[in-house]
């Protein structure tokens, strides 16, 4: 389908949606309220989004609860652990500081999001404090709040996220070793050890 629409002005939309209630716009706050540290506290997951020049970046964050620490009302920071070394956030920050952070809390239908700056610094102390158990992060991020926000968890329930019912079954999409198989013409016996490795991965080298 082709869509030869012009792209709408902010004034066409300002048009289109009315505007948010006065509770709504009183709830985006510049920093973190004993409430927001409560649920930080809880927190295991969360989508990182960055961006400079060159292109965008979202990429998922994770950990036990309360791996992001509060270090005071207008301060968080989180290791930053192994993933595919392409280091796409930290590369972005180190151009264009600005980034936004929206946590899921599995089980609830709310979201938190916290927009603000961030910078990467390897200090041995916040590295050390940050760590699990013996593995200590190369670096960290820390992030300086310009505003945190609750935000509706409509999105939740219209994808029936945490349904059990809704769950996709594995076996009914491609692998990891069979797409990376595909991409670079090799058989399946490539794509049987990458899965293995990816299996192992996933559940046994978290904080490598």
């Amino acid at each position: 389908m082709t869509i030869d629409a012009p792209a709408l002005a902010e004034t066409d939309l300002e048009q289109l949606y009315a505007p948010p209630s006065e509770h709504i716009q009183k709830a985006v706050v510049p920093e973190l309220l004993p409430f927001h540290a409560d649920y930080l506290a809880k927190a295991t997951f969360f989508c990182l989004a960055t961006g400079r020049e060159s292109g965008l970046d979202a990429s998922p964050r994770g950990g036990p609860a309360g791996f992001v620490h509060v270090l005071d009302t207008k301060t968080v920071a989180f290791a930053e652990r192994p993933g595919n070394n392409r280091i796409e956030s930290m590369r972005n920050l180190t151009q264009d500081d600005r980034l936004g952070m929206l946590f899921l809390f599995p089980g609830l239908d709310i979201f938190m999001r916290i927009n603000g700056r961030g910078r990467v610094v390897d200090e041995p102390a916040l590295c050390a404090e940050l760590g699990e158990g013996s593995k200590i992060p190369k670096t960290a991020i820390v992030v300086a709040i310009d505003e945190v926000l609750f935000h509706c968890g409509k999105a939740i329930n219209r994808a029936r996220l945490w349904d059990p019912a809704a769950r996709i079954e594995r076996k009914s999409l491609p692998m990891p070793g069979q797409m990376l198989a595909a991409m670079t013409k090799q058989g399946a016996e490539v794509a049987e050890a990458v899965d293995a490795q990816y299996d192992h991965g996933v559940k046994n080298d978290l904080y490598g």
